[in-house]
């Protein structure tokens, strides 16, 4: 399986070298046949790549300990099931996990890819067998997946604690796919310029794709939330990690991107402005990878042993330098078709949404780089923690959430201020309904009282134009209001699907908010028997169980919960010490409902039985993890493929027989009916 795997890598990179070389060759000589051979070779890197994933799979399900990355990421005693999460645990394996994203998602560009841009794809094709061949030739050289000990050792070192969490399936995946996915887009811009093709013919693949990376961003940001909070035993679930913020940056910039490319495909404005925000976007999933990757800053998800930071940042630089300088290259080609004809217009307000989140972006940027900086020059540690970005992030963040509110009520090309409030009334007026209600109900906490309100304005706005839609629909097709609703998205997928998404962002707010400004948290050491009580809540702790087990010792708790003298749930939050890791893993137990959230979290099990206890409540954090199912829904509606009509052409009289023309020449009711149009059609 290893020599099988081991030749598959070496394999791909000649493939993906071959690959990138033929495409550019068949292009510029006129040699269509080399343009071709190298889409086929594109084709054949997923089987390659396959064969190499499904071989290192096998390698940890035989437990073949001589595979030096098997060994240290796995043990006898992992269960199988484990063993997709032990795939990507290391450098070596996310390594070939991403070079098998990237082929796969290639493949599909190189496939799916419209009429319109054919005429640069073989520069597209040759950019995304660039970045694959970098990655792929880092695999081979300097971290290859299935290089052998000189000896079979008898067991494994086993699996990281931290990585049993389910979220670890999709968590990391997800990330992983989505900053390789951005290459996608900039191959599409990249190939634009390169083939001199400087208007529009790469902006629909740029959406659809932008939109891809976006989306798998997102979700894998929402698990890896979902994850901390339930594993890592705070109780939060967003700590500014530099990591973090290093998925975190990417996802910004493809937002700017996503909305930006909307308005380059209705008004054809925003050129020059889109192919700047993808190379951004790509630039800053590049970083993410290299902070992944030897980053100077130690973090929980990081590869803390890995070599590979120098080699990351020179590819960090090239990936900077090249489309920026490719860019300016082309600069006297890309002047926009139309200009902004007001400030008060929805393309006004997405310019000034792209400039709120590429600020968002520079903040983090530059909360995880100073400390770096600080320490080069003056050798002074500095931390930047989270009270930094809450003061700077959280207003702009508040902005935006007020621009989510506004933009979509405006109309394109200019609207009138009376118009703008006209829209504005009734979302308007719920937001201030709620603010007053919170008011009355004693919140004062401003920040908290904006966010609120600002999430009512963008919520009531999404809803009203659902409404009014659905309305209209009903009232010209008699359709019932379930029926017209749901056509009214089918027949504009993108605008409604973007709504969806929209509202997940309000979800997400409602976390954030509630947590944030109310949420409550106890420190607790109680004895079997003891109670404790917090926001109405009594807790009485039964006792632990201990469980051993071959690679670690388990310890399980038991709580009952009470509210007004009535048991509510048992909980049982654990903790479990790994000797070969030495360290403990966190599971907590957490009552969760719409309103808040019961979060017990065991952080020291103590030799007399007594247990110390993370107790909190977290208000609304429950919509923050419905809205991850709300946004790939959104998603999938704005990506599902609207369906075209195709016009079928009527024989004129010259092309039927003789005998057919006279026939054809007289009316009849069904086409007179056809003349009229048919029943729905426009």
């Amino acid at each position: 399986m290893a020599d099988l795997g081991a030749m598959s890598v070496w394999l791909a990179l000649a493939l993906s070298s071959y690959a990138g070389v033929a495409a550019v060759l068949g292009k510029v000589r006129g040699v269509p046949a080399l343009v071709e051979s190298s889409r086929y070779a594109i084709y054949l890197l997923v089987l390659v790549l396959l064969v190499a994933t499904l071989s290192l799979v096998g390698a940890f399900v035989s437990h073949d300990f001589q595979v030096a990355y098997v060994a240290r990421h796995s043990n006898l005693a992992m269960p199988d099931y484990l063993t997709w999460v032990a795939f990507y645990a290391g450098n070596e394996g996310s390594l070939l996990f991403i070079a098998m994203a990237l082929a796969v998602l290639s493949a599909l560009a190189v496939r799916l890819a419209p009429p319109q841009v054919r005429d640069t794809l073989p520069y597209t094709a040759a950019v995304l067998m660039l970045v694959l061949t970098f990655f792929l030739a880092v695999m081979g050289f300097m971290a290859n997946p299935f290089d052998k000990l000189t000896f079979i050792p008898p067991d494994g070192q086993g699996i990281n604690p931290l990585l049993t969490h389910f979220g670890m399936f999709i968590h990391p995946p997800a990330l992983m796919s989505g900053l390789i996915a951005v290459s996608i887009p900039l191959a599409f811009a990249t190939g634009s310029l390169l083939g001199k093709k400087t208007e529009d013919e790469w902006v629909d693949s740029g959406r659809v794709w932008g939109l891809v990376s976006w989306s798998l961003l997102a979700c894998g940001l929402l698990l890896g939330s979902w994850w901390a909070y339930t594993i890592l035993g705070w109780g939060g679930f967003w700590f500014w990690d530099p990591v973090e913020n290093a998925a975190f940056m990417p996802w910004l910039a493809l937002t700017a991107f996503v909305h930006s490319i909307m308005v380059q495909k209705r008004r054809r404005m925003f050129r020059m402005w889109n192919i700047v925000l993808i190379n951004v976007a790509f630039g800053l999933a590049l970083y993410g990878m290299f902070m992944n990757r030897g980053g100077p800053v130690p973090s929980v998800h990081s590869f803390g042993a890995s070599t590979l930071g120098w080699i990351f940042l020179m590819f960090l630089v090239l990936g900077v330098v090249v489309p920026f300088g490719l860019f300016f290259w082309r600069y006297p080609l890309l002047k926009s078709a139309q200009n902004l004809d007001s400030m008060l217009s929805r393309e006004a307000a997405f310019l000034v949404n792209n400039f709120m989140l590429l600020a968002i972006a520079f903040v983090t940027l530059w909360g995880t780089v100073y400390p770096l900086l600080a320490r080069l020059f003056t050798g002074v540690q500095i931390t930047v923690a989270r009270p930094f970005y809450d003061q700077v992030n959280g207003p702009l963040m508040l902005a935006l959430l007020f621009l989510m509110g506004v933009g979509p009520l405006l109309p394109w090309r200019r609207a009138t201020l009376a118009t703008v409030l006209r829209s504005l009334f009734f979302p308007g007026a719920a937001a201030a309904g709620l603010v007053v209600l919170l008011l009355v109900l004693g919140v004062r906490q401003h920040y908290a009282l904006m966010g609120f309100g600002l999430s009512t304005l963008v919520a009531a706005g999404i809803l009203l134009e659902w409404f009014r839609g659905t309305r209209a629909r009903r009232q010209s097709a008699g359709e019932n209001y379930l029926t017209a609703f749901l056509h009214l998205i089918a027949a504009n997928r993108p605008r409604y699907g973007g709504y969806m998404v929209h509202l997940a962002v309000v979800m997400v707010a409602l976390g954030v908010i509630g947590t944030t400004f109310f949420n409550i948290q106890r420190d607790a050491v109680l004895a079997p028997g003891d109670t404790f009580t917090i926001q109405g809540y009594q807790l009485q702790y039964l006792g632990t169980a201990e469980e051993p087990y071959s690679d670690r010792t388990e310890f399980v708790s038991t709580v009952a919960v009470y509210r007004d003298g009535q048991l509510m749930a048992t909980l049982r939050p654990q903790r479990a010490f790994y000797p070969s890791f030495n360290m403990a893993s966190t599971r907590a137990a957490i009552r969760s409902t719409p309103v808040e959230d019961l979060f017990i979290a065991p952080s020291e099990n103590r030799e007399d039985g007594s247990v110390v206890f993370r107790i909190m409540v977290n208000p609304l954090i429950w919509w923050m993890w419905v809205a991850g199912p709300v946004l790939v829904l959104g998603t999938l509606v704005a990506l599902w493929p609207e369906r075209h009509r195709v016009a079928l052409r009527a024989p004129t009289p010259a092309m039927m027989p003789a005998g057919l023309r006279t026939l054809a020449s007289t009316p009849t009711p069904l086409s007179m009916e056809m003349d009229r149009g048919l029943p729905g059609q426009k």
